[in-house]
Parts: structure tokens; C-alpha cells; sequence
């Protein structure tokens, strides 16, 4: 009898190891899953400033063509065309865009975080337009 409940205690703890072992399982598949789906998001919504930023581009690279006729002199009979191409301004680089927005946040957060408020918002803004100015210099570097 006393072998009778080990045998049916054993029986017991191993199906209570097995259902976990398949509940970790797909908690790990579904997290995988998630996960991937996460990803492809965020490769969806990169793929859209992207391709925002290339039209962009495309627009700001729009060139004027001026046409200039001069009349000739009375003795010439034929007319000479000039043509002249101007370019729009380009505007801020990446680099003066990340140093600005950084030092904005920086000095907002210094400020928010320490006691001695105006030193904190000197400190943060100079931490801030640093590291904005350096990630901005990557998003130029990558441009070229």
C-alpha cells in the first residue's frame, strides 16, 4: 500500500514538472514572438521618416531656371539667351539641430533634477547640446 501512494506521489510531481516546462515554453515562444513583432515595427516606422526625408530632400533640391534675353546691338540681327540655376538655402544641418534640441532638454532636465536650479540648467544644457551635436554628427556622417 505505502508503495502504492510513492508511486502514485511520484506520478503526481512529474506531471506537475512537465505542464510547467510546456507553460515556459510558450511563454518564451510568445515573447520571442512579441518581440519580433516589436522589431518589425520599428523597422516599418524608420522605413517611413525615411522615405519622408528622401521627398524631402527631393523638394528642398528644386533649382529655379532664369532665362535672360538681351536685345542686340542694331547692326546684330540674332538674340543670345542667358541661363542662370539658384538653389534654395538647405537649412540647419543635423548636427546644429541635435546640439540645440539637446541643449533645450539638457537644461530642462538640470533644472528639474537639481537643487541648485540655475547651475543644474547650465550643467544639463552643455551635457545635452554635446551629446545632441554628437548624435547629429552621425545622422550627417550617414547622410554623406
Amino acid at each position: 500500500m505505502k508503495a502504492l501512494y510513492i508511486v502514485l506521489v511520484a506520478l503526481t510531481v512529474a506531471s506537475c514538472r512537465n505542464q510547467g516546462a510546456e507553460a515556459t515554453a510558450d511563454d518564451a515562444r510568445q515573447v520571442s514572438i512579441d518581440s519580433m513583432k516589436t522589431q518589425i515595427e520599428k523597422e516599418r516606422i524608420i522605413d517611413s521618416v525615411e522615405t519622408a526625408l528622401a521627398k524631402q530632400e527631393a523638394a528642398k533640391e528644386v533649382q529655379r531656371e532664369v532665362v535672360v534675353v538681351n536685345q542686340p546691338a542694331a547692326t546684330t540681327t540674332a538674340a543670345s539667351t542667358t541661363t542662370t540655376t539658384t538653389t534654395e538655402k538647405k537649412g540647419w544641418s543635423s548636427t546644429a539641430k541635435g546640439a540645440v534640441i539637446g541643449a533645450g532638454v539638457g537644461a530642462a532636465t538640470g533644472a528639474i533634477i537639481s537643487k541648485k536650479k540655475g547651475t543644474g540648467a547650465i550643467i544639463g544644457g552643455l551635457a545635452g547640446a554635446g551629446v545632441g551635436a554628437g548624435t547629429g554628427a552621425i545622422i550627417d556622417g550617414k547622410k554623406k
